[in-house]
Formats: structure tokens, sequence, C-alpha cells
């Protein structure tokens, strides 16, 4: 019986020679879980006298990289990672793909399966990754359209409104006017390129999630036709709902032609040359005659509908045409509402277009608004992005809402729609006239609106209903997701999925109003415990020294965390951190780092815990450390309890990767069982710290 895992391998004097073997790790978010790996890899093939190298790619990015001359004398290479990792430079080796997980829990049983591993070929799909959590192809594909697509609706849009502001005039003929050949004219001519790219970047980078960089080309490409309504007898594109169907059409198609067995000598021009030009013209030509005919067909049809309505009542009308302008904010449903609004200005009709003008930036606005009432719900990213769209909705640009719509349509869209119902019918019932084919506040402000007054309510009372729907609609999500339970505060969806944390009860230390603490004056106490004593300042007679960079002192160790639960530890590690006098508010630290957590446990095994969160709650790097005597459920990926917790949290203007240096080491370091259990014999605050000083 012959061994799968191939003879020995032999140096050029045929002796058997050191086993070699390479690892990437990387994790979604690029910390803990990446190194962790790592470290257990090294030390996993050291004792078994095999040579390997790992390469982290890490939030900052890829260490340790892994060398052509390196792939070429490899046995074989373990990827132990929860995203994509280019494995193109691994062909014609052995290649054994897993959930980061993996890493951590068997990397000995890893070592052993990467010799039987089958080799990698060229053009080949990427071996399904066993082990390890990892959320569906779909999901992660939309994301990565997303956070690609949202620089271009923020750029695109507000050099649209500033271009409109003060270039801009109301004109009966033709809306809001900027004149030809002017500056502003050119301002808004970029604004409109980057709006013009927001739809195939979206279409494009869906594909490239799913069918690897020969679908990029086809998505882009199935993008703009998806948004080009002309080449398919449309008067108005799909927007960004085709653009989703493009880039999922185009990256599965690639997908199906990569498994066509073709010969040797074009398996090279396949994914540059054959891949992108017949998924390209598949996906173009299927679009232009199968999809788009529908598409025209229900434009046409919903006009003729619109049609027949105008002797309805106003509040019905209003509430019909505010559905359409706020379901796909430019797409085929909502131009039809706009351009039947625009048609009828030239009858005389100009109420119609007061309707669609008061819907039009209800779901920028509510969008907008949400991120400022619930800040916990949302990314640092996401309240960029709020900012920005309420600024967009301001100019009538409903399209500044798309990112949070592609992010969650399922709770935004129907939020969208209901402020927009709301914000036609109370435009209808008050008879609002807009005399100009265009909406928002701008409109009003440039004299093209009569009933300016009701023309407001109207707008401010259906971005509240988007705004506090948006909320609640999250928090049911959530609940139901999670199983029931307690009452949550929302999501982040920047990235990838973020849970929600309970409301933060009242906190006494550090809390809002301790920005003006002086850090210097809190500094001359340290934090020393006893058993079930909590944490009591005495005078500094240790070691003033910190360690960690500094991030670390003695005020921010506590031997005995009280704490039952995670959410409970990291509040009171919140509150630990906050005896720094670092910290401006611990509702907020304590928010973002449990947003943190919903990305990803930070429960790393062995008895290990390590939150984190990077905001502005915070005025300079600090890092806490806290032992639970009976452990704490942390959803660790070995199933321990976290009985070591640390804790890190930088400003958000941090500069450099500093933190992200730290937290690798710390991962690292605490790999060493020795050093594990001198930290948890260390009897008081200055002990600990003379362990953590073996950290370099």
């Amino acid at each position: 019986m012959t061994n799968p895992a191939g003879p020995p391998p032999t140096g050029g004097d045929g002796e058997p020679r050191r086993l070699k073997l390479l690892a990437v790790t990387a994790c979604p978010t690029g910390i803990a879980h990446t190194y962790m790996a790592a470290e257990k890899l090294a030390q996993a093939a050291e004792s078994r006298g095999i040579e390997m190298k790992v390469e982290t790619q890490g939030s900052i990015g890829a260490e340790n990289v892994l060398t052509d001359n390196d792939v070429s004398t490899a046995d074989g290479i373990i990827v132990a990672a929860d995203k994509d990792v280019d494995l193109t430079r691994f062909v014609g080796k052995r290649v054994l793909t897993v959930g980061v997980a993996e890493g951590i829990r068997h990397p000995e049983r890893l070592i052993e399966r990467v010799r039987s591993a089958p080799v990698h070929a060229a053009g080949s799909d990427r071996p399904p990754v066993e082990g390890g959590k990892e959320r569906s192809v779909g999901y992660k594909a939309l994301m990565n359209g997303v956070s690609y697509m949202i620089p271009f609706v923020v750029v695109g849009g507000l050099l649209i409104a500033i271009s409109l502001s003060l270039g801009g005039h109301t004109d009966p003929s033709g809306g809001l006017v900027i004149p030809k050949d002017s500056f502003w004219m050119d301002v808004n001519n970029i604004g409109v390129i980057g709006f013009t790219l927001m739809v195939p970047i979206l279409s494009g980078y869906i594909a490239y999630a799913v069918g690897d960089r020969p679908a990029l080309v086809p998505g882009m490409i199935g993008g703009w036709i998806a948004n080009t309504g002309s080449l398919y007898d449309s008067k108005a594109g799909a927007g960004f709902i085709g653009a989703i169907v493009t880039g999922f059409l185009a990256g599965y198609l690639v997908l199906w032609i990569k498994k066509v067995k073709v010969p040797r000598f074009v398996q090279p021009i396949m994914p540059i040359i054959v891949i992108p030009i017949v998924a390209t013209t598949a996906l173009g030509l299927f679009f232009i005659y199968v999809i788009g005919k529908p598409i025209s067909w229900v434009f046409e049809h919903l006009t003729s509908w619109l049609s027949g309505m105008t002797g309805t009542s106003a509040i019905l009308l209003g509430a019909i045409l505010g559905l359409m302008i706020a379901f796909d904010m430019g797409g085929p449903v909502n131009k039809t509402a706009f351009l039947f609004g625009t048609g009828l200005i030239a009858t005389g009709n100009q109420t119609v277009m007061g309707m669609c003008a008061a819907a039009i930036p209800v779901m920028p606005l509510g969008q907008g608004l949400a991120t400022l009432i619930r800040r916990r719900l949302y990314t640092e990213q996401e309240r960029e992005t709020g900012l920005a769209a309420l600024f967009m909705g301001c100019f009538g640009i409903s399209e500044g809402a798309i990112p949070f719509a592609a992010a969650r349509p399922a709770q935004v869209i129907p939020a969208n729609m209901l402020g927009g119902a709301v914000a036609g019918a109370i435009a209808g019932v008050a008879g609002v006239e807009d005399a100009v084919p265009h909406g928002g506040p701008i409109v009003a402000v440039l004299g093209a609106v009569s009933g300016v007054p009701m023309f407001f309510v109207a707008v401010v009372v259906g971005s509240v209903a988007t705004a506090l729907t948006t909320v609640a609609l999250v928090d049911i999500g959530e609940r139901r997701r999670r199983g029931g339970g307690a009452p949550v505060a929302g999501v982040g969806a920047g990235g990838p999925e973020s849970k929600p944390e309970p409301e933060p009860a009242p906190v006494g230390v550090g809390g809002r109003g301790a920005p003006g603490a002086d850090t210097a004056v809190a500094r001359q106490a340290v934090v020393v415990s006893s058993p079930g004593a909590g944490v009591e300042p005495v005078e500094a007679g240790g070691s003033g020294e910190g360690v960690l960079s500094g991030y670390l002192t003695e005020e921010t160790v506590k031997v005995r965390l009280d704490a039952r639960d995670k959410e409970g530890a990291i509040r009171e590690m919140a509150e630990l951190l906050a005896r720094a006098g670092e910290v401006t508010d611990v509702e907020e630290l304590v928010a973002t780092a449990l947003r943190r957590e919903a990305q990803g446990t930070t429960g790393l095994g062995e008895e290990i815990a390590i939150p984190h969160a990077k905001t502005d709650a915070v005025t300079a790097p600090v890092v806490g450390f806290a032992r639970s005597a009976e452990g704490v459920e942390w959803g660790s990926l070995d199933g321990t309890k976290a009985r070591l917790v640390f804790m890190i949290a930088v400003p958000e203007a941090a500069a450099g990767d500093e933190h992200l240096r730290i937290l690798a080491l710390l991962s690292r370091k605490l790999m060493d069982p020795g050093f594990r259990e001198r930290l948890t014999a260390a009897p008081d605050a200055g002990a600990v710290l003379g362990v953590l000083r073996e950290i370099r």
C-alpha cells in the first residue's frame, strides 16, 4: 500500500531533508485570530522538527510574506483563513484550505493532512473551506460591492449637490439649471461621472467577490448595461437593483465557465481573455434581450396605470408616488413616478410633481437621521456616509440612501417606502405644487414650490418615519436572528455583520463629562485589587512604569474581574480603562467594543479574550488587564471560558497601527502555556506587570 503523502522529501544528495511547509492565516477582522493561528501552526511545526514559514494577512497588512522561492521549495501550504486568499501563487503545490479556527484548534492535524492535500491547479476553483464558520458567499459578495460603491456615491452626490447649490437656478422648463460652460457645470459633470460609475462598481465588485478577477470585467460592463435603459428600449435603467442582479449573474457565470474542460494550451489565457470575453458577451446580450424587455414593459404599464389615477384621491396618489420614488432610488420604478410628475408640469398640473418632490429627499434624510438618532447601530464608515446622505437629501439626491439599502435591503427599503408614502400623502392632501422637475428642500429654498410650510412638514415627517422605522426593523431583525431575547440596540453593517448591544446603563466612572479630568493628576493613583474587594485606589508606591509601550500600567490592572457575562465584563473593563484618565465616554467605548464582538468573538481560546475598540471615546491608546476566577463565557473557538482578559482601546485618529502591533504581540505571546501560567499566578498588579514585560 502506498503512502498517500508521498515519499519523504530528499535533498540534492538523495538524503532525506527536513520537511518544509508554508502557511497563510487570515480572519475577517485581521487581528487576533490571524496571529493566534500563525503561532499555533509554528509551534506545532517546531515540535515536530518541521520547517514552517507563516504569512499573516492582518489589518496592518501582510507580514512575513511568502516569496516565490519559499513556494518553489515548499512541500505543502496550509491556508487557515476565513476570507479570500489568492491561491494562484501556489499552483502545482499541495494546498489545504481550512477556516482560521482550525489553525488554532488543530494545528497538528493540519500538518499531517497537508502532505496528502490535493495539488492546486491553474484556473481551478477555490477549494472549499473546511472548518470555521463563514458568512454566506452572497452576503460577503454584496458587502464587497457596497464597500467599493460608497465612495462613488459620496463623491458624486456631494459634487452634484455643491454645484446645484452654488451654481444652479430654477427654470420651469429644465428644473435646477447650471449655466453651460460655467465652472459649476464642470464640477457637476465630475459628480455625474462619479454617479455614473457607482452602479457598475457595485455590480463589478459583487462579481469579483463571487468569481474572482475574471468576473470583474463582465460584472462592471453588466452593471453599466443594467443602468443604461436606452440599450433595451427603456426610459430608465435598472439602477442599483439591476446592478446586484448583474453582479451575481456575472460571478456565477464565470464560476460555471471555469469548470469547462479546455486543452492545456488554452488554460493560461482563460482568465485574462476567454472567460472575460465570453462572460461579458453572454451577460450583456442576456440582459438586453431577456431581462431588459420586461423592465421596459413594466415601465410603460406603470406609466399608463398612473395616468389613469389622476382623478383619484390626492392622499392615495401621493402615497403611491411616494412608495415608488422610495423603492429603488433612481431605478425604473423611481423614474416612472418622477417622469410621470415631470410630464404633468407642462399640462399645468404641478401638484403631482409636488408629491414627488416631497418624497425624493426622504430616503437619504431618513437614513442619515437614523445614524444620528442611534449612533451605536452604525459603524464609523456608516456614520460618515449618513452625514453625506443628509447633505445629499437637502439637494434632492435620493441616491444618497443607496449604500444603506444595498447593505440591508430587508430593513431599509420598507422603511424608505413608508417615509416616502407619508411625505407624498401629506404633500398631496396639502396641495403642494412644484414648478420644476426636481425635489428636496433646495427647490423650496429657490422658490419653485408653493405651499412651502406644508412641503417642509411632509419632508420632515416622512424622514422621521423612515429613520424610526429603520431603527425598529433592524432591532426586530437582530432579535429574531439571536433567537429572541432582550431588546437590542442595533447592528453595524459596514462590514461583515455586527451584532447589537444592549442599552448601556449609566456609569459613574469615566462617563460623559470626564474630558475635563487631568490625566497627569489621574495617574497619581494606581489601582490594586484584592479578592472580593473590587478596585481601590492606593498611593503610587509600586512600579509606575507601564508595559506594552506604556499603555498598560498598574492603574489598568485588576486581579479579580467581578462580571459573570461578556457584556458585563466589557463594561467593567471599560470602567477600568477610564481610571487611566484617557476615556471620555465609557458608554461609547462599551458600545464600540460590543460592535466589534459582533463581527467575530475576541475570545481566542486557551481561556483568553482580547476585546478591543477604535473610538474617539478615548483620547490616547490604553490597555487594561483583568483575571476572572470563575471564567466568562466569551464564545471562544475552543469552548473555554475567558479567565485572562485584556482590553485595548485607541482613538479613531491614532497614528499608524500601533494598537494592531500590540494586539499581535499579545496574541502570539499568550500562546505560550508557561507565560499564561505565570500571568495567572501573579499575586498583584505589580507582579502582573512584571510578567507582561516579557512581551517584546
